[in-house]
């Protein structure tokens, strides 16, 4: 089963809890309990996303975090990526990472699989994530993927 890891899973939970928040800045404390999260993950979470630049973060009394830009700017293919670094279904679909690289026969083709995730990744906004989700495409996916499967 391909998946993200729970930490990914949990950043775009935090991420879409301050989105939820535009113009206000939130404590750890307020995001671990609205998100349900223990607080030293989210503390964990925060510092990889404000490396990453997607959260930036304030001190003091009422400091705590927001996001860097607007939600329609940030793609969840920048938070995977804040959490796992680049998005890739196998070490070769990253350029430099297989010593295989000169001879593999497949490459190409997870390279192929690779874009297509990272494109999809890259068209969903943290402002998208805000939104229920739409029964109509989740209907058309699934007529499909049963086509796909009869055929």
């Amino acid at each position: 089963m391909l998946r993200v890891s729970r930490l990914t899973d949990y950043a775009a939970v935090v991420m879409t809890c301050i989105a939820a928040h535009p113009h206000d800045v939130l404590s750890t404390a307020q995001i671990a309990d609205e998100t349900r999260l223990e607080l030293p993950t989210v503390s964990k979470l925060l510092k990889s996303l404000g490396h990453a630049g997607l959260v930036e973060s304030f001190r003091g009394v009422n400091g705590g975090y927001r996001l860097a830009r607007p939600a329609r700017e940030i793609s969840l293919a920048q938070i995977v990526e804040a959490m796992e670094g680049p998005i890739g279904m196998t070490e070769c679909s990253v350029e430099g990472q297989c010593d295989r690289e000169s001879q593999c026969g497949v490459r190409g083709s997870w390279r192929r699989i690779s874009s297509v995730l990272d494109s999809a990744l890259r068209a969903v906004s943290l402002a998208d994530m805000l939104q229920p989700p739409r029964p109509a495409v989740a209907t058309v996916a699934l007529s499909e993927l049963k086509g796909r499967t009869h055929a």
